[in-house]
């Protein structure tokens, strides 16, 4: 029997707040150890919460950006544990009426549960709760460090559509990126702004139901999921087919090891014991508040490749790597509409450009030359003023000075020569220079004009027209 397997993702992603879920200390990341702590986010008697305005309102952006329903009102549960990170044994959460509903998430993937090159994961819910401490291990005693203990979290819940650890891989990468350009997270996976529970089970392929669930806890890392998925899918297939029977439990990965291992049996709801946090009043966002939200919506990822692929009729790679780089995307726009030639713009945008502002540590903002210099210079090269080596040169002085593609070329006298008597000059004097290569290329070796035309680039110090003197080279041979 074929077996399959059905993900789940519960992403918990760190908001992009200054301040803490329910006090005024501050959101950061490297602090000194419980340095940003008070009464409020340490759980101590008689303090209140105040929820943090920015928070609420970063969580329905993050619906509308899933296209997620917005309820009407929405309300926060206590969820209680012990555990040395959590100071109040409970976390404050959203339970049954959770900030958004429903949605679903497009993205690029090519496999199994895919349609032309894209699949679409359902969103179960996207709820707002508070991040707990962090457990610090030392040789002989453990510590716990509360500035974590507070922070805005939002846990994002998938529906069990994802079939493959490459899928869970793709679906991660897209949800963080979207989040990212929302300014809703930095997603910074070394700070720990982003984690996640992975769920997983197998059944009989073509089977509607569902298998027990593992769950692997606290992934702080995509390429560890895909790992973590890579060992366990297989597990429970060999697993089942031997006739054994899948416990529901929590696992933890093992890196060093490749392997996910026992930690505990899973929790249901009701070992929680949730209740209504008694200290916030429920929320019912009203409607000029969520119009307020909604004007921070900007063009997604997926998105804006779609349009600069169906706009400019670039290839998928440049849009891609153009989608990648915001600031740069936005200097393309900027700069395409002062050229004909999209195609082009995008190659000096993509190739001269940004390769050029790497090793020299400056951003677009440094940039000497105006953004219509590279339309410009790619009108110089498509009208035949100038070749492709000569902009190049030109493209350096740019860089360098600030000046306009046409000041440069006129300066440095660079234009190129079309002239049909002039290049035909400098061909005769290639040909009387280079005796053998002429007779190679007559012999029937093709590879001896190539060699004749840099011969002739040189003489004219790269101003001939590239494509001319190939025309003209042969048919001073060949007659």
């Amino acid at each position: 029997m074929e077996y399959e397997a059905v993900i789940g993702i519960e992403t918990h992603v760190q908001l992009k707040t200054r301040s803490k879920m329910w006090c005024g200390c501050a959101n950061e990341f490297g602090a000194s150890p419980n340095t940003n702590v008070c009464p409020v986010c340490l759980g101590l008697p008689g303090v209140l919460p105040v929820a943090n305005d920015e928070a609420l309102r970063l969580t329905v952006l993050t619906g509308l950006i899933l296209n997620s329903k917005i309820p009407a009102h929405a309300k926060f549960d206590r969820k209680n544990y012990f555990y040395p990170d959590s100071a109040k044994n409970y976390q404050v959460t959203q339970y049954d009426r959770p900030s958004t509903e429903g949605g679903w998430l497009e993205f690029e993937f090519d496999g199994l549960g895919s349609c032309d090159g894209l699949a679409r994961v359902k969103i179960t819910r996207a709820h707002l709760e508070e991040d707990v401490g962090k457990n610090v291990h030392f040789d002989r005693f453990s510590g716990v460090d509360f500035n974590r203990a507070g922070v805005p979290l939002l846990e994002i819940v998938s529906e069990p559509d994802l079939t493959s650890s490459a899928m869970a891989y793709e679906y991660l990468t897209a949800l963080t990126a979207a989040l990212v350009r929302g300014g809703v997270s930095d997603c910074d996976m070394e700070k720990g702004m982003v984690r996640c529970d992975v769920n997983v089970s197998v059944r009989p392929k073509g089977s509607r139901t569902l298998g027990a669930k593992v769950e692997i806890k606290n992934m702080n890392t995509f390429s560890g999921v895909r790992r973590a998925l890579d060992y366990e899918i297989p597990r429970q297939m060999a697993a089942v087919a031997a006739g054994a029977t899948i416990p529901q439990e929590t696992r933890r990965w093992d890196e060093l090891a490749g392997i996910t291992e026992t930690m505990r049996s899973k929790e249901d709801a009701h070992d929680y014991r949730y209740f209504p946090e008694p200290d916030l009043m429920p929320f019912a966002p009203v409607d000029t508040w969520l119009e307020s939200v909604r004007s921070r919506l900007v063009e997604m990822p997926l998105a804006k490749k779609r349009r600069l692929i169906r706009e400019y009729g670039l290839p998928a790679g440049d849009a891609e790597v153009l989608t990648n780089d915001w600031p740069l995307a936005d200097y393309f726009e900027q700069a395409v509409r002062s050229g004909k030639n999209s195609k082009g713009v995008a190659n000096w945008v993509i190739n001269n450009l940004r390769a050029r502002l790497g090793p020299s540590g400056s951003g677009l903002v440094d940039v000497r030359f105006p953004i219509s210099a590279i339309g410009e210079l790619v009108e110089l090269v498509d009208s035949g003023k100038i070749n492709s080596r000569i902009a190049q040169e030109v493209f350096e002085a740019m860089f360098e000075r600030g000046d306009s593609p046409r000041s440069i070329v006129e300066q440095k006298g660079l234009m190129q020569v079309s002239d049909i008597d002039a290049i035909e000059a400098f061909c005769r004097e290639g040909i009387l220079g280079n005796p053998k290569s002429a007779e190679d290329f007559r012999a029937g070796k093709p590879a001896a004009l190539n060699f004749l035309k840099g011969q002739v680039m040189k003489l004219s110090k790269g101003k001939a027209n590239p494509a001319m003197v190939g025309e003209v080279l042969e048919r001073l041979l060949r007659g």
